[in-house]
């Protein structure tokens, strides 16, 4: 194991939960992904100066292989099988199927484009996500744009196929 793993699990932590949260929908799985990465990040020669965007890359990798796999359908019907005490619940029926039909949509764009998405609405800088995945820094906006045109027209696609 890394001698650095609990410094940079410290510093790290909440960020790589919010990643997986962001796609997943949920604290915990998303603390389940998050062990999951730092288990790998122990026993990788990642150096230290790139863990946050290693962490958060893999953070978002893991939780749309959640995600695709199937792994959250028996989690996901209990869920919804179970009333949330909201004073509207119409409204938290329709945000709880529009969620869905995001993270669906997600998990259907190409990995590049969805974790770029995922990245930068988790809070990540531009710079960060660049870093992250490799890009130069002037074209994340673009990179991103393209990726939320394309989860819009999955979106579209999908709702028409209904």
């Amino acid at each position: 194991m890394r001698a650095d793993l609990e410094e940079i699990f410290r510093d790290a932590y909440p960020r790589v939960v919010a990643v997986a949260a962001r796609v997943l929908g949920g604290r915990d799985e998303a603390e389940d992904v998050a062990q999951e990465v730092f288990l790998s990040f122990g026993r990788s020669a990642v150096p230290a100066g790139e863990a946050i965007g290693w962490l958060c890359v893999a953070a978002a990798h893991t939780a749309l292989n959640h995600l695709r796999s199937g792994r959250r359908r028996v989690a996901r019907e209990a869920d919804e099988a179970a009333p949330d005490p909201v004073p509207d619940v119409a409204d938290a029926v329709v945000t709880r199927e529009e969620r869905r039909r995001v993270r669906e949509a997600l998990g259907r764009l190409p990995r590049k484009a969805a974790v770029a998405l995922v990245l930068r609405h988790s809070g990540l800088s531009y710079a960060e996500v660049a870093a992250a995945l490799d890009l130069s820094p002037g074209s994340v906006g673009t990179t991103v744009r393209r990726a939320e045109s394309a989860l819009r027209e999955e979106l579209i696609r999908h709702a028409s196929s209904r």
